[in-house]
């Protein structure tokens, strides 16, 4: 029988080879095709009596992705769709449907002829679920090998029969490890746990998966005979009386309850291992059910898989503009940030110029790539030849006539408006017609910096984080008169450089910024109100932020907080600024001398390693102090939210963002805004655009107008209309 994602061969021994390759796509993953084919292939090889026993494997460079994101969207607009027609069946029939999976690999599992899985590459989710319920599992030890049952990063967990057969595998506590961060594992790794069975040199991989049913491989699964015991015994032993007691507490202290995936995964492994088998997989389609009709998992799905692809492939992209294959880019400023920036341009396998004002200064910018690829091969990222490869990519010079072959030049000079002037004059003389001119700035609008251009068509923002190699967002900012090529040219070299992004239009602060402000400003009120510096610190992390706005102030410097805040004033008046912000920073900075990290002295102590940070004592004299047990924790968490929140919204009624998907991404992706609520505007939607209005008058009545609801969602709320179905990025309307 003929397959559209499969072939199946069968050699000399009996032993069938099926090869996932799915046409037209560069990894495999699980769609209703799939999935019907590969219940066929099953059909098929245990009615064939020639076949003793069946590897399967990859035609792709990697095994599997997991699901398509298509497959993930049907659940949920089936379940809306059951619901409204029927609410009282609609969970059942959701239940029935994500069963689907579970009842495909326990068919697999208990067919009776051995199944082998040959990885190679990436395995991920559920493919790695089908994989445990093999008989077998090879894995190549090539660099590239990641195995994972990532899920719970997207607000859902392993339901295929994931935490039914990884814990009962290997023990109860690195198997809730794994399964509730979604961390992936090395092969060797992999078999340390006793999650495969064999690791091999990549061409040995299909011998050593065939060899394994020749030796006899027991068509049968550990727990399906006679006697099995989990790892460790299972519940009721003196270790797991240690580890069950313990495992809601930590998973508390990590997630501060706001992740119901995490906690099913607990529930699932807790309750799956007191039962038989098919019994656990149920409990497991219970949860899983009852985790899909979460606002959570929606709102995390939606942005966090959903979202995040469509803008990295290119959702944004102006039509009718060929891709630009960049082949040399100029970076101009070899501080870090434009180090950094040459480093995981040059990592792209793209030639960098790197040019600064004299050679010891550029070369000493190339130096932070050699440290970087050090530590790369030194945690195996990297060979040693791969590492003289990127650096070999990356050329200091001072002159600029060597830009003069670049399709893309980026400036991160100091935030001054003359000397950027300086640099896109510079530049722009020996810059070839057609080649794109990006700016790195922060802080300053890229309109204003563009009527230093002859060629403002070509002129472009685009934003890094810090620190560059590890943070996956880039704001790419369009001026007034940037044109639709400059804004694909960009687009694609954000593609190659592997980071997701966001298109905003032009604006102080652009998207990340406003935001970023508005939280670390509400720590400030909070300060002055009295409330103490630890209660402000964890409220924010309570709320889903990883890390509270006092430290994260820190690492931004505290002096360039001042800097932002005396320009505002410049700019725009006194009025710009709240007289308490301005006031307790310049007292930190001009009268204390508390720049942050950089000095080791901020609104935290920095004590020599190997010694943490503490928040500095003096802060509780700067205020008088409230007691704890006078303030509303979740009040503080409230407004920590809603103030972003409300400058997300005020962003789309600026028209400066103008898709939902890059505010939410943006937001979680640029400065870790709660993940599980999917995201700044996913946080309004999810909680109603009318409660999110009252709640927003309360705290306005409480704690200052800048709480005030905008005209835009004073709107949407009398509307009963939603962000997403507001401003549809599909050209559709949509439910929420």
């Amino acid at each position: 029988m003929a397959y559209t994602n499969f072939t199946v061969e069968t050699d000399a021994d009996g032993i069938g080879l099926v090869t996932w390759d799915m046409p037209g796509r560069s990894m495999n993953v699980f769609t209703v095709g799939v999935m019907d084919e590969l219940n066929a292939i099953i059909d098929e090889t245990v009615a064939d009596k020639a076949i003793k026993g069946v590897v399967i494997t990859s035609g792709k460079s990697s095994f599997s992705g997991g699901a398509d994101l298509s497959m993930i969207k049907s659940m949920f607009s089936f379940y809306q769709d059951e619901k409204a027609k029927d609410p009282a069946t609609a969970a059942q029939k959701l239940f029935d449907l994500v069963g689907r999976m579970t009842g495909l690999f326990r068919k697999l599992e208990t067919c009776g002829k051995p199944w082998v899985s040959a990885i190679n590459g990436t395995c991920m989710g559920g493919a790695f679920e089908m994989s445990l319920a093999c008989h077998g599992r090879v894995v190549s030890n090539a660099k590239g090998v990641k195995i994972a049952l990532p899920e719970v990063k997207v607000g859902i967990f392993p339901g295929a029969g994931g935490t039914q057969r990884v814990s009962r595998l290997t023990d109860a506590q690195s198997a809730l490890q794994m399964m509730t961060t979604g961390q992936s594992l090395s092969a060797a790794r992999a078999k340390a746990m006793n999650l495969v069975h064999q690791v091999v040199e990549p061409d040995q991989l299909i011998p050593a998966a065939k060899q394994m049913i020749k030796e006899g491989l027991k068509p049968v699964a550990p727990w399906d005979e006679r006697g099995f015991k989990a790892p460790g015994g299972g519940i009721w032993t003196p270790a797991a009386a240690q580890l069950w007691p313990a495992a809601p507490a930590i998973l508390r202290r990590e997630t501060s309850g706001n992740y119901p995936a995490a906690l099913a995964i607990l529930k699932c492994v807790y309750e799956g291992l007191q039962v038989p088998f098919d019994t656990g997989l149920k409990i497991e389609q219970r949860y899983f059910t009852q985790v899909l009709q979460t606002t959570e998992a929606y709102s995390m799905i939606r942005s966090l898989f959903v979202s995040m692809q469509e803008l990295g492939k290119g959702a944004r992209r102006p039509a009718g503009h060929p891709k630009t294959e960049l082949k040399k880019v100029g970076v101009v400023g070899a501080g870090f940030m434009g180090a950094s920036i040459a480093y995981v341009t040059a990592a792209a396998g793209i030639f960098v110029t790197l040019i600064d004002r004299d050679i010891e200064a550029a070369t000493k910018g190339k130096t932070v790539s050699e440290g970087l690829v050090k530590d790369s091969i030194g945690k195996g990222r990297f060979t040693n030849d791969e590492g003289a490869a990127l650096l070999s990519r990356i050329t200091p010079s001072i002159d600029y006539a060597d830009l003069s072959d670049a399709d893309l030049v980026i400036e991160a000079v100091f935030e001054d408006r003359d000397v950027k002037k300086a640099v896109i004059e510079a530049v722009e003389a020996v810059l070839p017609a057609g080649a794109v001119f990006a700016s790195n700035t922060s802080t300053l609008p890229i309109t204003g910096l563009a009527t230093n251009s002859k060629r403002p068509a070509d002129f472009i923002g685009i934003h890094f984080f810090s620190p560059v190699e590890k943070m996956m967002l880039t704001e790419v900012i369009l001026g007034k008169e940037t044109g639709d090529r400059a804004l694909a040219v960009a687009l694609d070299y954000v593609a190659a450089i592997k980071k997701t992004p966001i298109v905003v239009n032009d604006t102080r602060g652009f998207f990340v910024n406003r935001c970023v402000l508005r939280y670390m400003s509400e720590a400030y009120d909070m300060l002055s109100e009295g409330v103490p510096a630890a209660m402000i610190e964890n409220a924010a992390k309570m709320a889903g932020m990883p890390v509270g706005p006092l430290a994260l102030n820190d690492e931004v410097a505290i002096d360039l907080s001042l800097k932002i805040l005396k320009a505002a004033v410049a700019d725009l008046g006194d009025k710009a600024v709240d007289g308490r912000h301005m006031q307790l920073i310049t007292r930190l900075v001009e009268g204390e001398g508390r720049f942050g990290r950089k000095n080791s002295k901020g609104f935290y102590d920095y004590p020599p390693k190997p010694a943490k940070k503490l928040l500095w004592p003096g802060l509780k004299d700067l205020y008088p102090q409230k007691k704890a047990d006078e303030i509303d924790v979740n009040v503080l968490k409230q407004r920590f939210l809603v103030t972003i929140a409300l400058e997300a919204a005020r962003t789309m009624e600026d028209g400066i963002v103008t898709d939902p998907r890059e505010a939410d991404v943006g937001s979680i992706l640029g400065f870790g805004f709660a993940p599980y609520t999917g995201g700044a505007l996913s946080y309004v939607d999810g909680m109603g655009v009318k409660a999110f209005v009252g709640l927003c008058e309360t705290l306005a009545e409480a704690y200052g107008q800048h709480f005030n609801p905008t005209a835009l969602l004073r709107d949407m709320a009398a509307k009963g209309e939603t962000f997403y179905g507001r401003f549809d990025p599909y050209g559709v309307k949509t439910a929420a």
